[in-house]
This record gives structure tokens, C-alpha cells and sequence, in this order.
């Protein structure tokens, strides 16, 4: 499937996966979504919620799907930005949130329910089979995060999810402390510190309060591992033109 041809209509929202849709698919859902700001820490679904709303994040905005380990770690999973949506993508009637679905970065998101959505794919061939493409490439995603946890460095792993932060909000400076990146990768702020600082002396990086500014983009992506490139991929075979280009 090739979309590579992203809808240019200014009535479109910025959402890489909505402008996807063609004009008649887009117009099935129109008149359900509705527009909110959302910020950093807040929280949209957490374990065994009801999940009734759709959400598209909207240029910068992101959203982390976070596991909670029984020790009460928060361990990230997948970040979605404006390439794809949170809530009941493929399933339908009552889904229970599996994990919590937390904004990452602040900004707009459109919102529709669970219904309107599946009324569109019940009534639109083509609607129901970019959903689902989206959501094989959302599968493929976790797949990806799975292996890069396993067997990739926590150096290889902090340059990556700066990389996918900086495609997704198109910008070099990323909204995040020393606390959060570590509990994002599920490990102790002394190991992701000490990665940080080796990023800083050799002038990849620099800190603001709250925040990781890049200096050296193409430094940062040879520090990295190739799994952003890999979902990139998939994303470009599958639903090519919808994956955020690199920054």
C-alpha cells in the first residue's frame, strides 16, 4: 500500500496516519473527532480502563505505552507520535487497557470514539485495511523495542529514543530529564547519567533544566542502534509516507 501521496488539504489535521485516508475515508470520521491539548504526564488510559477513545497525536505531541513491572517500574514499550493513534485500533466493544498510555510531550491530539471508528471501517473496505496496516506496523514496533531491550547497550538504546523523540517533534531539543529517560528504559538514573555525560563531553549533546539539547545529530545516530531504521522500514513498505522522516 502505497500513501505516499499524504493528503495536502489545510482542513486536514497534522497526523501522518489521518491524512493517510483518502478524502472519502477522511470524511466518514470528520464530524466525530474532536480536538484537545493534552501535557507532558498526562495520563490517558491506565491498566483496565475502558478504552473508549481513539487518539491521533498531532505534530510534536507524544505518547509513550509504559508496563508497570511488579515493582512498580515504569518500562516503555512504544512512542507514538504523529504517525499513529492510541486506544482500540483493531478491536472492538469493550478493551481493557492493558498498560498506561502517557503523553511524552505536549500538544494537540484529535479524538474520536471507538464507535465512529469502527462504523467507518464497517462502511469503508479501504478505511478498515489502513487501520490495520497501521496497527501491523504498531505490532512490528514492539517486536523491535522487545529485541533493542534484550541485546542492545544502554548507550545504543538512549541515543535511539532521542533519535525517535527528534523525528516525531522535528526538533533538537528533547523534553526530558536524566529520571525519566532511565525510567523509560528501565534502568537506574546512575547508568543512563553516566551515558549522558560521555554524550556531553564529547559535544554530542548538552543539558537544559528538563531537557536534552542535540548538538551533533549525525554523532548521536552512529552511537545508535539500527532499530528506529528498521520500524522505518516496515513503516515505509506498509503505509509508506506515514513514518516521520528523519530530523
Amino acid at each position: 500500500m502505497d500513501v505516499a501521496n499524504i493528503q495536502n488539504s489545510t482542513k486536514r489535521p497534522d497526523s501522518n496516519l489521518l491524512s493517510a485516508l483518502c478524502d472519502n475515508d477522511f470524511a466518514l470520521i470528520e464530524p466525530f473527532l474532536s480536538k484537545e491539548a493534552r501535557e507532558v504526564g498526562d495520563l490517558l488510559y491506565k491498566p483496565g480502563d475502558n478504552v473508549g477513545q481513539v487518539y491521533f497525536p498531532l505534530g510534536p505531541s507524544l505518547v509513550s505505552y509504559m508496563v508497570v513491572s511488579d515493582e512498580g517500574r515504569e518500562i516503555e514499550t512504544v512512542l507514538v507520535g504523529r504517525e499513529g493513534a492510541v486506544g482500540g485500533i483493531v478491536s472492538t466493544g469493550f478493551l481493557p487497557a492493558y498498560c498506561l498510555i502517557t503523553v511524552k510531550h505536549s500538544g494537540q491530539f484529535m479524538k474520536a470514539s471507538i464507535a465512529s471508528i469502527q462504523a467507518a471501517k464497517e462502511e469503508s473496505v479501504s478505511f478498515r485495511r489502513l487501520f490495520a496496516r497501521y496497527a501491523d506496523c504498531l505490532l512490528a514496533q514492539i517486536f523491535q523495542a522487545t529485541a533493542c531491550n534484550a541485546i542492545h547497550s544502554i548507550e545504543q538504546r538512549t541515543a535511539k529514543w532521542i533519535l525517535a523523540a527528534m523525528d516525531r517533534t522535528e526538533s533538537d531539543t528533547v523534553a526530558m530529564t536524566h529520571e525519566q529517560l532511565a525510567s523509560l528504559m528501565g534502568v537506574g538514573r546512575s547508568y543512563t547519567s553516566r551515558v549522558i555525560q560521555s554524550f556531553k563531553a564529547d559535544g554530542v549533546l548538552k543539558t537544559a533544566r528538563g531537557a536534552l539539547i542535540v548538538c551533533d545529530p549525525e554523532s548521536l545516530r552512529r552511537r545508535s542502534c539500527n532499530c528506529n531504521e528498521n520500524v522505518k522500514a516496515h513503516f515505509d513498505v506498509v503505509l509508506k509516507g506515514v513514518y516521520p522522516e528523519s530530523h
